[in-house]
This record gives structure tokens, C-alpha cells and sequence, in this order.
């Protein structure tokens, strides 16, 4: 496995590769679900390529950018395991050098609710970061988790538009055995908050049986189901939504075969933690 810092360095290496790339980006301190995105990527590519990056854009002044944590030895020493091809490890000077003039892309359809009331910059800053990678490293499929819902579906409307030549795919959250979806944010939980963030995904098993197994068709409804689970587990609401699963448009009434399917998406604190998740209802395969 090689692993390079520069621009130049890495389009050299992704070069000399033949065959199909598969991209899994990633901002480090891997878990199994990250590792999860690499084993996609084997099954729809003959190599994979991953970058590890913490990008600084992303991130509002208030946020955890400085505390994120970094244990890039051992995530290389995971990507190697997991049989990656290369990876790219750029320094913020190599992703956004101080002299060049910045250009940001915006998706603002999708990009102004949910995620992005609570944090305005943040999708401009995955788009714009994204859209270097996928410049730099030339894959034929990027592979995100659906655990990051509107980020996943930000990223196919920014592709699809600026007419990207690569297929993205979105594969399945991986959940602890208590349903907590993997996130590595969870090292930041003590263990009172760990117990009480499984209420995330508390909220959305109830979504999930008003909507599939009783057949309530009030967004109204199962929102308010959603966040009386939410703060019964003590987790501070922000929010806990019904949504189009495409478009992620507020839905008037719950019509899972109109809209193929549902997405229930969440988002709260607990402690000092704020922590994310969804889930698709009623899906239409």
C-alpha cells in the first residue's frame, strides 16, 4: 500500500493503476463502518483508494476541528489490512494552498435544511473538499455511508449536475450491537451519555413500526413519537424529521409507494456530543 501527501504524487501513483478505482474518503479515526465503505469498494472496483483528511472547511469556529481525533498510524496500519491500494494523507497547505483564489460549491435545494441550519457552512465545505478529491484521485466510484443521509444525497446532486464521470454509491450504516450507529464522535461519549445516546436510534425503531407496521401516514405524528423517545433517553433534541427520501422535502402525508420509501433523520446532543442518524422507511425495492 503507498501513501502520499502530494497532488503530484498521487496522480502519479493512481496513474500506473489499471482497471477500475473505487475512492472511499474519509477523515481518519476509521472505524468498522468506514472499513465497511472499503469492502464495497473491492466488490465494484478493481482497487481502492482512500484519503485521510481532516478538512478544516467543514468545520464552524465553535465546532471540534482541533479535538478531532487524528490516530493516523493506526488508521493507515487499518486500510492496509483491509487491502487498500493507496492512500492520500494531503496537509491543508497541499488541499487549499494559501495563494490560490477559493471557489465553493453549493447544492442550496438540500443543503439549507436539517444539517444545514445547524451548521451553514458545513455542506459548502464537503462540496468543495469532495470536489478536489475526486479531481485528484480520478475514481470510477466513491463510496459514502448513508449514516450521513443529506450528505450522501448532496454529493449525487453535485455529481450528477456537474456531470462528474463516476458513479457514487451509498452504502448501509453500521450500528453497535445496541443499534448506536458507528460514528467517531462516539469516543467522545462518557459512559452515562453512551447509554443514553442509543435513544438516536430508539427514536427511529419507533418511526420505523408507526410507519411500517401500523400504517400512520401523519409525518406530524411520528415526528413527535420520534422526539418524546429522544428526550425520554435524556438526548437534547435538535431535530426529528420525515422526509422525501430524494429530496429531503417535508412531507405532507406518508406515502412510502409515491415517494419510494421514507427517511426518519435525527440529530442531538448528549452531553457535549452531537451525534446524527437515519433511517429509511418503507422502502420500495
Amino acid at each position: 500500500m503507498w501513501t502520499v501527501a502530494t497532488i503530484e504524487e498521487c496522480r502519479e501513483h493512481r496513474a500506473a493503476l489499471t482497471g477500475t478505482v473505487a475512492l472511499v474518503p474519509t477523515m481518519g479515526a476509521l472505524h468498522a463502518g468506514h472499513l465497511s465503505l472499503v469492502e464495497a469498494g473491492k466488490q465494484l472496483a478493481d482497487h481502492v483508494l482512500a484519503t485521510l483528511y481532516v478538512n478544516p472547511t467543514q468545520f464552524a469556529p465553535n465546532e471540534d476541528f482541533d479535538q478531532y481525533p487524528r490516530p493516523r498510524d493506526e488508521d493507515l496500519a487499518k486500510l492496509e489490512r483491509a487491502g487498500v491500494a493507496g492512500v492520500f494523507t494531503p496537509t491543508d497547505a497541499v488541499i487549499y494552498p494559501p495563494q490560490q483564489l477559493p471557489v465553493d460549491i453549493r447544492v442550496p435545494a438540500i443543503a439549507a435544511t436539517l444539517e444545514g441550519e445547524s451548521r451553514p457552512t458545513h455542506f459548502d465545505g464537503v462540496c468543495r473538499v469532495v470536489t478536489k478529491l475526486f479531481n485528484i484521485t480520478q475514481p470510477d466510484v466513491a463510496c459514502f455511508g448513508r449514516k450521513d443521509y443529506q450528505q450522501l444525497k448532496i454529493i449525487e446532486a453535485m455529481a450528477t449536475d456537474m456531470a462528474m464521470p463516476l458513479r457514487i454509491v451509498g452504502c448501509p450504516t453500521v450500528r453497535e450491537q445496541d443499534g448506536l450507529a458507528m460514528s467517531s464522535r462516539n469516543a467522545y461519549l462518557h459512559d452515562e451519555d453512551r447509554q443514553h445516546a442509543r435513544g438516536l436510534y430508539k427514536a427511529l425503531s419507533e418511526a420505523r413500526h408507526l410507519v411500517e407496521q401500523q400504517g400512520e401516514t401523519d409525518p406530524a405524528t411520528v415526528e413527535a413519537a420520534m422526539q418524546n423517545t429522544m428526550q425520554a433517553h435524556r438526548v437534547e433534541v435538535d431535530y426529528a424529521v420525515v422526509r422525501h427520501p430524494h429530496t429531503l422535502a417535508e412531507l405532507d402525508c406518508i406515502e412510502p409507494q409515491l415517494t419510494g420509501g421514507v427517511v426518519a433523520l435525527v440529530a442531538g446532543r448528549v452531553g457535549d456530543v452531537r451525534l446524527i442518524d437515519n433511517m429509511v422507511l418503507a422502502e420500495q425495492v
